[in-house]
């Protein structure tokens, strides 16, 4: 699959392989982590990833794991590398990557309004009757929320846009 056969959207869907480590079935490709592909002719490949969170502990495991679902394809010569510059933002998330944190108890929330304030619809039963819990959930890029409907505690991304 190395060469002239492989093309950006090739790549995406080898890519589509790797998982967020901390959201199962949730690839980095769906999260909208990946900003560039470049492949050559003699079968390079440089991919630049865009971090969910600086300082996210994860980074260096899925770097490992885009080298090797690279790797298991026949490249050789593979260069990933994250930027730092380039804002994420949970407006990148897929509607694939949106259905599979849903089924994960994670929910994404809309754009917030001028005084940062945001509506998360549960991911169970999908009412707005939804209240922040925590800002700090499990992980740097998530908040701990409780749905008054359902009365069931779940997860959400954090609402960042650029």
């Amino acid at each position: 699959m190395v060469g002239n056969r492989l093309n950006k959207e090739t790549a995406h869907q080898i890519l589509m392989a790797v998982d967020d480590p901390e959201l199962a079935g949730v690839s980095i490709v769906d999260l909208g982590m990946i900003d560039q592909v470049d492949v050559t002719s003699s079968g390079e490949i440089f991919v630049r990833l865009i971090p969910t969170f600086t300082g996210c502990p994860a980074l260096d495991f899925i770097e490992r794991q885009v080298v090797q679902v690279l790797k298991q394809q026949g490249f050789t010569r593979i260069d990933v590398a994250f930027s730092f510059d380039i804002p994420w933002s949970t407006t990148r998330i897929t509607k694939k990557g949106i259905a599979s944190l849903r089924q994960n108890g994670i929910a994404v929330p809309t754009t917030p309004d001028e005084d940062f304030n945001w509506e998360v619809n549960c991911p169970y039963c999908e009412s707005l009757f939804t209240s922040v819990d925590n800002l700090f959930g499990p992980t740097a890029c998530r908040s701990i929320l409780y749905c008054h409907h359902c009365k069931n505690p779940f997860e959400a991304m954090k609402p960042i846009h650029s």
